[in-house]
């Protein structure tokens, strides 16, 4: 196995560092996707295909209107995500109950199969990651990453990880995430 390289300390902010980071995420992404990428060829799908069957699956009964603010892309765009995925009998849509004009997705028996089939190898993967690295670097991933992502993405994230939570934080009330203050030495 290839050895590990660090971060240059102090110098986060240097060209070189962020690239550096650009290029794990790029690295990684590619990596992490891999043995999904397969399986969705061998059913004809996608990495659209997989976004909406992973978030479907995080929030059975989502209106067609929340999954596209999720995914962040037009309507004409999921449309045809979704009839492939309803074609191969994988997603399902019904009205809502309160207004019969909203549509609300949920997996079929064989697209939830085909979602925990997707995910598993992904968990192994992150499992793997985040054991290797710690509970320390796993926080500095998550901090990294929300703030990545910006307000409306946040707000998102929120609703899937804060249970019970109405309203995500507003666009407006959103500042950067940052990690506690205290320093490792501090629980010495």
């Amino acid at each position: 196995m290839t050895s590990l390289i660090p971060p240059p300390s102090d110098l986060f902010l240097r060209e070189d560092a962020i690239r550096g980071g650009m290029d794990l995420m790029l690295f990684a992404h590619s990596r992490h996707l891999c043995k999904a990428d397969e399986e969705l060829a061998r059913w004809g799908l996608g990495r659209a295909h997989h976004r909406v069957l992973y978030f479907v699956a995080r929030r059975p009964g989502m209106t067609v209107g929340e999954l596209l603010s999720i995914l962040d892309i037009a309507k004409q765009s999921f449309a045809r995500v979704a009839r492939q995925l309803a074609d191969k009998g994988l997603l399902a849509q019904r009205p809502g109950e309160r207004d019969r004009r909203q549509r609300l997705l949920m997996l079929t028996d064989a697209g939830a199969e085909l979602e925990r089939t997707l995910f598993a190898d992904m968990r192994r993967n992150m499992a793997q990651a985040y054991a290797a690295a710690g509970g320390q670097a796993v926080a500095g991933f998550w901090m990294v990453m929300q703030n990545l992502m910006g307000d409306e993405a946040r707000a998102h994230f929120a609703r899937l990880h804060c249970p019970g939570a109405v309203n995500a934080p507003s666009a407006s009330a959103r500042q950067p995430v940052m990690a506690s203050a205290s320093s490792p030495t501090d629980n010495a």
